[in-house]
């Protein structure tokens, strides 16, 4: 094992305090160590933060995470730094004070992680201030709004790659957990990531049990369902709130 996977299991045992890495996360990590660009594609609580989050703990550099959501954003934020890692995010909630606090310590090399909306990556006084910065990784979140073809296309994504030209020397990581073959092959697309740099985790839940049953008469189905499990959990879809 090399001297910075070493490190990888390090810091996963000691800050986030796994033993082993999950299914796919170790051979992620040492791509992305090696500078390599690459696809991730992994299922909800699958792992894919630590992906990005390892690598940018052990990188000299800077590495951007680019999340669609201030709230994740946040949390995600405050959850790193209860572990001890230099992490922040600009974004529209802080004030003045704090949002110039921020850039005084990304200006200082103080920031493993910074957490930017794609809106707020774009704006050239982000673009300026990251200019003068080493930025090792560029991790996007939530990569299918990069796709045309997704289901939550969103057209700001879509000029991340303009972004990515702009550090040609950081690699670029891009992670979801919903994309089909098309929206994959856009999402490579955009970001010039080469087909071979595609990581697909396996979403098979054996914990789980899917059913589709023909719908007759809906109430008393519901209830019958509620009889056979009472005390548990479980989902049912409706196709009107109503």
């Amino acid at each position: 094992m090399s001297f910075a996977m070493n490190r990888a299991q390090s810091i996963l045992k000691e800050v986030f305090g796994f033993e082993t890495f999950w299914p796919l996360q170790e051979k992620v990590i040492a791509h992305i160590l090696e500078k390599k660009d690459a696809l991730v594609v992994m299922p909800t609580g699958g792992g894919k933060s630590l992906c990005y989050q390892i690598p940018g703990m052990i990188f000299d550099g800077l590495t951007i995470v680019v999340s669609p959501l201030i709230s994740l954003m946040k949390d995600q934020v405050d959850q790193l730094r209860e572990y001890g890692v230099p992490a922040l995010f600009l974004n529209s909630t802080l004030s003045m004070e704090e949002y110039r606090a921020n850039v005084s310590k990304l200006r200082e090399n103080r920031v493993k992680l910074l957490y930017l909306a794609p809106e707020a990556l774009l704006a050239p006084r982000t673009l300026a201030l990251l200019s003068a910065l080493n930025v090792d990784c560029i991790a996007i979140d939530e990569a299918h709004c990069i796709s045309e073809w997704g289901h939550d296309f969103r057209p700001e994504y879509r000029q991340l790659a303009e972004v990515r030209a702009a550090f040609p020397d950081a690699s670029c990581v891009a992670l979801t957990a919903t994309a089909t073959p098309r929206v994959r092959e856009d999402i490579r697309q955009s970001l010039s990531i080469d087909d071979q740099n595609e990581y697909i985790g396996s979403f098979n839940r054996p914990n789980l049990f899917l059913e589709v049953a023909p719908k007759t008469e809906p109430l008393d189905q519901v209830l019958t369902l509620l009889q056979q499990y009472p005390n548990e959990s479980g989902i049912i879809y409706c196709a009107t709130r109503r």
